[in-house]
């Protein structure tokens, strides 16, 4: 699959070390890994603002969906719309929908369809894929 912002890997690297990102931000965002549960800087902040690919800054979700699902990832119920590319997932012996950056490709989590109303959605994420950007003012609540 083609995505709009293409990279080396050697390129990507240096990017991720350049911003500070996690150890594991390459390995998670390019090779698809998963942190391991109660692991990541965002499965318990719950501050104003927005999240973004750590890789090329895509706007994801806005952290008034974020809720806690209690699966050790930071869980959101909406996605920024056109942000996300869904892909199918038959690894490990099971069928999943794995959620990648709609602009470059980084493997961001998978969604489920266990999630609050009104989506009935849950994306969880790998925090090592994500970069919280602080709210300007005023607030990002929405209701679940």
């Amino acid at each position: 699959m083609n995505f709009p912002i293409q990279k080396t890997d050697a390129e990507w690297r240096e990017l991720l070390a350049s911003k500070g990102a996690e150890p594991r931000a390459f390995d998670v965002t390019r090779r698809a890994a998963t942190e391991r549960p109660f692991s990541g800087k965002y499965e318990e902040v719950w501050a104003d603002g927005s999240y973004h690919c750590v890789c090329c800054g895509n706007h994801l979700f806005d952290a008034g969906t974020k809720f806690d699902a209690g699966c050790g990832w930071p869980s959101f119920w909406k996605a920024v719309p056109g942000a996300i590319t869904e892909i199918t997932d038959r690894s490990l012996g099971m069928v999943r929908v794995e959620t990648v950056c709609s602009q470059c490709g980084a493997h961001l989590g998978h969604v489920f369809e266990d999630g609050p109303a009104p989506s009935g959605l849950r994306y969880c994420m790998n925090s090592a894929s994500l970069e919280l950007q602080p709210d300007n003012g005023g607030s990002t609540q929405e209701s679940p």
